[in-house]
């Protein structure tokens, strides 16, 4: 399959597929004019990327774990691994803004003439004013 092919194939631009070559994750041999030839199997294999990458994953975090990802039946139980960690990692970053929603919806509560300022500094500006 020539790059037109398979971006119209996947939806994935023909920038995006010639990055997804220059990082390794995609390979595509020369044809003797130079254009990329992908093989079918190619289309498939984008879609494990982007399916990893709409799951929250890294293009880092995808390159690591290829060995899995190039055949998913036989290393399933080290996929779900590393499924079971980035929905940790999603929990941590959920308390995370949790935490931080929490922070600044008591500083818009605050009686202060300026949210970004703590309340301590508010109540000496006004002392020593």
């Amino acid at each position: 399959m020539r790059i037109g092919d398979i971006a119209q194939a996947t939806g994935i631009s023909r920038d995006t597929l010639r990055f997804y070559e220059k990082r390794g994750l995609l390979r595509a041999r020369r044809s003797s004019n130079g254009y990329r030839d992908y093989p079918p199997e190619a289309v498939q294999w984008l879609t494990y990327i982007r399916t990893a990458q709409s799951l929250g994953f890294t293009l880092a975090e995808i390159e690591a774990d290829l060995p899995l990802l190039a055949d998913p039946g036989a290393s399933s139980d080290a996929l779900r691994a590393a499924l079971r960690a980035k929905l940790a990692e999603i929990d941590r970053r959920i308390d995370g803004l949790g935490a931080l929603r929490a922070d600044l919806a008591a500083r818009l509560d605050e009686a202060t003439d300026c949210p970004l300022r703590p309340a301590v500094l508010t109540a000496f500006a006004r002392t020593a004013g």
